[in-house]
């Protein structure tokens, strides 16, 4: 909640592919630059197809590596791990300058449930967030894989659990923004694709949602399936479809959208912590 929002700007209103990745072993905080250089080498000599490149010259990708101590729940957290990828290109006045070709980065915000049950020497950052070509990704999550003897994996999203966004979103007060909560659901069993998209007005979808809760603060998953059995009558009686035959594949709303292919953009600071809150226990789950 302490997260400056300048410093996290950059992190919105982008779609990132979201991992999980287990615990890093041997990671110290304080060599990221000798990490950068070391990243930086493993990438040009992956693009060379294996021939060698001797460390700490200056190739063509630059790679930085960075603490963002603001993005974490709590003091257990570990602060988050910005990797950025930058290009040198010619600018017209003929000085060079960086040009931003990926950025990833790890988090943990409220992340103590598989903290405190690691042994000594790992390092929990459970959530992995790209934005960028998937052949950067493949490279930087390889040389992260070698180097600290970890694993990634893609996180997909449950349409149980886009039903739970749905209906925490649906019931954060916003200042600004407001946007129809929107919910697309996939037909199955068809010979061609077919995709049902639903919107329903902010105000609606909240009125509802406050009438669905009983504890502000707490939701179960007794208020969830209410809350979606609600939207669900109130389609069938104007459409005669019942959206529960289908499948749930994506939720927008004015906080952040998700996909089940676990692809989100996250559009609000004030909810950021929030949103990786949710996306780390998601990504906690998955490791257990």
């Amino acid at each position: 909640e302490n997260a400056d929002p300048q410093k996290t700007a950059f992190l919105l209103c982008k779609a990132w592919t979201l991992y999980s990745v287990t615990p890093l072993y041997g990671f110290r905080r304080g060599r990221l630059k000798h990490y950068a250089q070391l990243l930086s080498a493993f990438i040009a000599a992956e693009k060379q197809k294996g021939l060698a490149v001797e460390v700490g010259v200056e190739l063509d990708i630059k790679v930085t590596l960075s603490s963002l101590a603001d993005l974490r729940g709590s003091e257990r957290d570990q602060a988050a791990l910005l990797v950025q990828l930058s290009s040198k290109s010619q600018a017209s006045s003929g000085s060079s300058e960086d040009k931003v070709v990926w950025l990833g980065w790890f988090c943990c915000v409220f992340g103590e449930e598989l903290s405190e049950n690691v042994p000594e020497g790992f390092t929990c950052l459970p959530l992995f967030l790209s934005h960028g070509a998937e052949s950067y990704t493949s490279l930087v999550g390889s040389w992260f894989q070698k180097t600290f003897d970890c694993c990634f994996r893609r996180l997909a999203i449950s349409p149980m659990n886009l039903s739970w966004m749905a209906a925490m979103w649906a019931g954060c007060k916003l200042d600004r923004g407001a946007r129809a909560l929107e919910l697309v659901f996939s037909v199955p069993r068809l010979s061609h694709p077919l995709d049902i998209s639903y919107a329903i007005h902010p105000e609606d979808a909240k009125a509802l949602w406050d009438t669905v809760q009983k504890t502000p603060g707490e939701i179960t998953q007794e208020e969830v399936n209410v809350f979606m059995d609600c939207l669900y009558a109130h389609f069938h009686r104007h459409f005669k479809i019942h959206l529960s035959a289908a499948k749930l594949v994506k939720v927008s709303t004015a906080v952040a959208s998700a996909h089940c292919d676990g692809i989100v953009k996250i559009l609000h600071n004030q909810y950021l912590p929030g949103v990786l809150m949710l996306l780390t226990e998601l990504a906690i789950d998955q490791i257990q």
